[in-house]
């Protein structure tokens, strides 16, 4: 498994981060890895937002299938592709 090594933290992220694992009962390490689990999620989420939108977009541009559309509209519109 991968390692990290910080070095020169900033004094208030330190403590913070003591805080914080000290709160919800977890070492230095494992604080930090949910953290960075957290701001990993928080970052992926918009990313993926940012990608259906632009699905969304580029369907919509297209104006063969709308959102919404009765099955079998879909079904015919796949087959005829």
């Amino acid at each position: 498994m991968p390692t990290l090594q910080i070095r020169n933290l900033p004094e208030d992220l330190y403590q913070a981060l003591v805080f914080r694992a000290q709160r919800a009962h977890r070492s230095l390490a494992q604080q930090t890895i949910a953290d960075l689990r957290e701001v990993a999620g928080r970052c992926g989420s918009a990313r993926r937002t940012q990608v259906l939108d632009s699905i969304r977009a580029s369907i919509e541009a297209e104006g063969t299938r709308t959102p919404g559309a009765a099955p079998e509209t879909l079904l015919r519109d796949d087959r005829d592709r």
